[in-house]
């Protein structure tokens, strides 16, 4: 299971159009996320409040017992509003498709997505399946109900 630098290894096969990218790379020794590439044709503008489904070219298989999940990127969420809107996406294990990312520019001006462009980050994480355990009644914690900033600003 595990790749090249003891890593888990993560099938990976390009889609029409995504011939030409880079695989998805870490950006530094101890970075947590692959950067992810636009496979867009030329230009794609995303409006001030609108959303765009962005092409990365890729499709993967990721291993049982794991998701990929789809973050911003720092850099363009505090320099240019752009997010993730479902931050964080998934990508499940038995998704077979190609790996698209919803963006969201919630900016005050619109934004260029260009062929290559890195927007949005992979992280791979364990999945633990729940099993349901149904009781009458839960037991006690020093927190209980407060939720919602109960404790305070």
């Amino acid at each position: 299971m595990s790749g090249s630098g003891g890593g888990i290894q993560v099938l990976v096969t390009r889609a029409e159009g995504g011939e030409d990218l880079e695989l998805p790379a870490y950006q530094s020794a101890h970075a947590s996320g692959l950067d992810l590439q636009a496979a867009v044709r030329g230009e794609l503008v995303i409006e001030p409040g609108k959303v765009a489904l962005v092409s990365t070219g890729l499709l993967v298989a990721i291993p049982p017992g794991y998701e990929l999940q789809v973050r911003p990127r720092s850099g363009l969420a505090a320099k240019h509003g752009v997010t993730v809107l479902n931050a964080p996406g998934t990508i499940d294990a038995d998704f077979r498709g190609e790996v698209r990312v919803i963006l969201i520019n919630l900016g005050p001006e619109p934004f260029p997505i260009r062929r290559g462009m890195r927007i949005a980050q992979a992280v791979l994480a364990r999945v633990h399946r729940v099993c349901w355990q149904e009781v009458t009644e839960l037991p006690s914690s020093g927190r209980g109900e407060g939720g919602f900033g109960h404790t305070g600003v």
